[in-house]
Order: C-alpha cells, then structure tokens, then sequence
C-alpha cells in the first residue's frame, strides 16, 4: 500500500484543471456495449475505477483503441457474454461498484447479465434492488446465487416497455434502467428518476445513437425503444466532485486558486453551499477564481440566526459525495456548521482522524456532526492516518495540506481511485506532497 507524506501550512497559487467526470465515465463505458458499432469517447480519467472498467470491458471482448491520454474508441462488435460466467469475471466485477452498470446493456442486447455483489466505497448500505426490480419491471426474470453473492437477469425473448415509478432516485439505477429500456419493445416511462448532469449527459449520448428518449434533465423519462443503436462520439464533463474539492482546498490552504473550465452551468448548488461557509468565489467565464482568504471566512447563519445546516439530497440538492469536504473546510470556518449526511450512514466515520489533528467536532449519530470552527486561530497538527474511501481520503488529504508539520496517509488506493495524479498536480500549484 502507498502513502502520502504531506507538509502542511504552505500557501498554494496556480491553475488547475478538472479530470473528466468518474460517475459519468462510468455510465457511458457501459454503454459501449449497447452497440456493435464504434464509440469514441473523450475526457475519459485516467483513475483506477475507471482503469478497472476499461479491462473488464476488454475482458468481454470489446475492441479498445487508446487515441490519447484521455480518449479512447470502443466497439462491441465481438462481446464473449460466456465470460460473465467465469470466476475470473466473478473476481473483476466484484471488485468496482460501477459494474453493476454493465447489466441493463447486456440484458437489452442479449437477453441476459450476471454480476458479482459489487464492491466499492465501505460507506454504509447501498442497495440494488431498484436496478433489478426496474429489470422485472422490463419482463426480465431475476435469480440470485445467495451462496457466491452472484445476481442475475435474464430475457431471451426480449424486454417489454413498461411504466414505473422507482422508490429511489438511484443515479446508477436510473442509468441502467434506461439502458436497459432503449432497446426494448414499446415505451417505458420512469418516474423518480434521476437527473443529475451525469444522467443527462447519458442519455444525450443514447440519443446521438439512435435512441428515443424525452423528460432529459427531469425526473420523468419517457424511453422509445427502437430496434438497434449505432456508434457516436462523446465528452465527459468535468469532475464536479474534484471541482468541489478544490474549493475546499483553496479555502482551507487561504491560497488563490483558479480552476479551469469547470462547466458552471451543471455545477447546480455547489457554487452556493461553498458561499454559505463564507468562501468568496468569482465566476471568470466557464472558471472559477478563489481569492487567498487572508482574513479566513464567517459561516452564514440562517435567515432566523439558527446554526447553519448542511445536508445532502439528490440533484439538485447537494451531493453527498462533497459532504466530507464541507465538513473539512467548516473545521477552519468562523463560525458552527451541521453537517447532516442523510444517503449513507458510515460517511462520517472518519473524523475521529479530523479530532486527532485538533479539529473541534461533535459527532451527534451515524448521520450529524456538529463543526465548531477555529477560524483559523488554532492550526490542524499533523498526524498519522489511513483512507477509508475516496471522498474521506481527500478530506484528509486537503486537512493536512493546511496541518502544521508533516502528515502521513496510508491507503491512498482509495484516493487513486477517483482522484488522477492528484500529487503531481497539487505539486503544480506548490504543494509539497510525496508518494512513497
């Protein structure tokens, strides 16, 4: 396992720029597999996710053409859909959450997909039940193997459109679902759908393909199916989640930081939940401009002076992949934040590491935490300490690049994860960051 050995206290200036989107790349190289044409597709980041993805898609057999350092062309002309059935596949998918991705494709183009429990981020309970009952709902039959955690999906007669009304807005549910859907028999319509950017920018894609689909951008679906799909070529959008991270560091480092192209029009509350903490940001066309916070920043109470609170909701409210960030940057902040994480019930677990370093927290339950800010007049001290999950691990990451002393973060996989040669860049910007 790497480490990070990070000196805190020094002040950051530069440009950065986000990595292409890890959620979106997730759903669109799925999507390859809707059809035997070819797929290019661009901004694709260069992290282990997504890295893990690209082979389990080589694995079944898809052609893969690397164009540059972030584009790649696709074609599922030749799928080996034996391959799901082989331990080896047991053993890949299993391994990244984002497989569970592959199945409304290969369902719709072949009447059948398996998948391994998948894994991912230890951040609580995270249900697949409205992938597959969205499935059924499409006349797929279900099976599970509780013994070696193996789900299943099966149509060989094709799938049917139908109505449904999901009893969540799972992101990746609703995204393959509507894989799923595109090529089936008649319509199908969605309710309670998701509909972040990453969502709309997939079935913008399905549509440049030949697809049927209308309601993009709210959370009513209505799926055409049409026989087949053809090829096409595709952007990522920037990383909103890195974007926000940046945020954090820039407020937490008091450095002036300008990161480009950050595509402010699908940035949705981000921008504005950073202002309630008091962080000054400028829009300077598609970037946006952090000024050094030499005098720090005062947390905006509510309009009736009560603590100011923080929770998460799905778009567009605010993401709860960001919701460690803000509790990092609130340690610092002049003034007391409730963070109130209500998706996942283990996010929070990690800041017993932010208590170790000084930081003032009230850990009230799995879900709340009350931040009492230093404002800057009590510095993090440096310490030792491990990455539980990505979003966690940046948090720390950005904790001690404005510690006092040296810093050590174990586990950085977790943050190698979603993160591309994020110590190179932050040494971009004068941060001083080793990997060991």
């Amino acid at each position: 396992m790497g480490i990070f050995k990070i000196e805190g206290g020094i002040r950051l200036k530069g440009e950065i720029t986000p990595q292409g989107a890890k959620n979106e790349a997730l759903q669109i190289l799925c999507a390859v597999l809707l059809t035997p044409e070819k797929v290019t597709i661009n901004n694709i980041p260069d992290i282990i996710d997504i890295n893990k993805l690209i082979t389990l898609l080589g694995n079944l057999g898809v052609k893969i053409q690397k164009n540059g350092a972030s584009s790649y062309t696709f074609q599922a002309d030749d799928v080996n859909i034996q391959y799901l059935e082989t331990e080896a596949f047991k053993q890949e998918g299993g391994s990244l959450r984002g497989s569970i991705m592959i199945v409304g494709p290969l369902l719709a183009r072949f009447g059948r997909g398996y998948i391994p429990k998948p894994g991912g981020d230890k951040i609580g309970r995270r249900r697949l039940d409205t992938h597959f009952e969205g499935f059924i709902n499409l006349g797929a039959k279900f099976r599970y193997n509780r013994e070696d955690h193996f789900y299943g999906v099966e149509a060989p007669k094709g799938l049917k459109g139908a109505d449904m009304l999901l009893d969540e807005a799972s992101v990746t549910g609703t995204a393959n679902i509507v894989m799923a859907a595109v090529l089936a028999k008649g319509k199908t319509t969605v309710y309670n759908a998701a509909c972040e950017p990453y969502l709309q920018q997939l079935c913008k894609m399905l549509n440049s393909m030949g697809a049927k689909i209308t309601g993009v951008g709210s959370n009513l679906l209505t799926i055409e199916g049409v026989e087949n799909l053809g090829g096409c070529e595709h952007r990522i959008l920037p990383d909103m989640i890195e974007i926000g991270s940046w945020i954090g560091l820039a407020a937490m480092t008091r450095s002036e930081i300008t990161i480009k192209d950050v595509s402010w029009d699908n940035l949705g509350v981000i921008p504005n939940t950073f202002r309630k903490l008091g962080i000054t940001l400028e829009r300077r066309g598609d970037d946006i401009y952090i000024p050094a916070h030499e005098d720090g920043y005062e947390v905006k109470t509510d309009i009736d002076g009560s603590i100011l609170t923080i929770a998460d909701a799905p778009w567009p409210g605010f993401t709860p992949d960001l919701l460690s960030i803000v509790l990092v940057v609130a340690t610092q902040a002049r003034g007391d934040v409730l963070i109130h994480q209500k998706m996942f019930e283990s996010r929070l677990f990690f800041v017993d590491k932010l208590i170790d370093m000084g930081a003032k927290i009230m850990l009230c339950d799995p879900h709340r935490a009350v931040v009492m800010g230093h404002d800057f007049k009590s510095q993090l001290k440096a310490t030792t300490m491990s990455s539980p999950d990505i979003r966690a691990g940046i948090s720390l990451l950005i904790a001690a690049l404005s510690a006092k002393g040296t810093s050590t973060i174990q586990n950085i996989e977790q943050i190698d994860r979603g993160y591309e040669r994020i110590d190179e860049r932050l040494r971009a910007i004068g941060a001083n960051i080793i990997r060991a």
